[in-house]
């Protein structure tokens, strides 16, 4: 363990090699903060950019994940039919939205969106816990919210079936199975 964050670069090829350090204005008091740029070549999906900074004013940190080498716009469909299939390994950079029909899912990108790694499964997860904090609420309908949360805790657990969509106009997130399919985004010509 290093010290200033630059202690756990290795050599290049057995870790992550920083790229690029710029400066931005922070999003939440809009002070400058560096961000730094990482290139890591990742076992089964290849290149990846990690990108981190934190604002040293007010403490906001920033983070993005994303593929290296762009595939053009893209829509990345997959299907969960199994328990097993919730361990596909997901790379959801900071541009892209997740779309899962069945379950009335859908997570769009805003102005300080994060890109991340994960699986189905944590996807699932971070839903489910946003929908038990969104039904703490008074107001909700205890019923309905017992049956998304009954919902979303089988297809965490793989025993409904459903479909992830992955759309990124950049084209830097993916799905890592042979059960992805890919397809071209076209632009839809709305907002």
């Amino acid at each position: 363990m290093g010290c200033g964050g630059i202690g756990w670069i290795m050599e290049e090829d057995s870790g992550p090699r920083k790229i690029l350090e710029y400066s931005v204005n922070c999003p939440v008091c809009g002070s400058s903060m560096i961000v730094e740029e990482y290139l890591y070549d990742m076992p089964m999906v290849g290149k990846v950019i990690i990108s981190t900074g934190k604002c040293p004013r007010c403490g906001y940190r920033w983070s993005d994940v994303r593929l290296a080498e762009p595939r053009g716009p893209r829509r990345i469909v997959y299907r969960v039919e199994s328990p097993d299939d919730v361990n596909a390994l997901v790379i959801r950079a900071s541009t892209a939205t997740i779309k899962i029909p069945e379950l009335g899912v859908e997570i769009k990108p805003g102005p300080a969106a994060k890109g991340y790694i994960t699986t189905v499964e944590g996807i699932i997860i971070d839903v489910l816990e946003k929908a038990e904090f969104l039904c703490s609420d008074e107001k909700a309908s205890l019923e309905k919210c017992r049956e998304k949360i009954e919902l979303l805790k089988k297809a965490r657990d793989g025993q409904v079936e459903y479909t992830v969509v992955l759309e990124d106009p950049e084209g830097v997130s993916a799905i890592i199975s042979s059960k992805a399919r890919i397809e071209k985004l076209e632009d839809e010509g709305g907002d």
